[in-house]
């Protein structure tokens, strides 16, 4: 289901508890949510459609929308500064990403959650590290 955006920087700064298989349909809004908005975005996080949940949603090299759960940036190489949009905030801010990131997530898998660890670089690990800030409540 599409849902709607939030905007409300008090709501965005707060971090998102955990997540877990019961918040399995709160994935395909994410998707849905993203998709309608692919014009503009390439990454959202459970907060940006008022859902304080760990789960994360970015178009990956391939173009498809990949979602993971409880994401957390493990380890991260090549700092670099760059500017980025949000489109849950209006305009663009500075700020700094690694090009090459290790991040610790999870994914369904029979029931649960499984917990997996996977690299990412170039423009897809900042599209990440944005979605994980969301998830934390840093906003760019």
């Amino acid at each position: 289901m599409i849902r709607p955006i939030v905007h409300m920087e008090t709501l965005l700064r707060r971090p998102s508890s955990e997540a877990s298989v019961e918040d399995l349909p709160l994935a395909q809004d994410l998707i849905d949510t993203l998709n309608a908005h692919r014009d503009a975005c390439v990454g959202m996080a459970a907060n940006m459609i008022g859902a304080l949940k760990r789960v994360i949603v970015f178009v990956d090299e391939t173009g498809a929308a990949r979602v993971l759960f409880n994401p957390r940036l493990v380890e991260g190489t090549g700092a670099y500064r760059t500017r980025e949009g949000c489109l849950s905030l209006a305009g663009e801010r500075e700020t700094s990403r690694f090009s090459t990131i290790r991040v610790a997530y999870q994914e369904p898998g029979a029931g649960e959650l499984v917990s997996r660890v996977g690299t990412w670089h170039g423009f897809v690990a900042e599209i990440i590290q944005h979605e994980i800030d969301h998830c934390d409540g840093v906003l760019i």
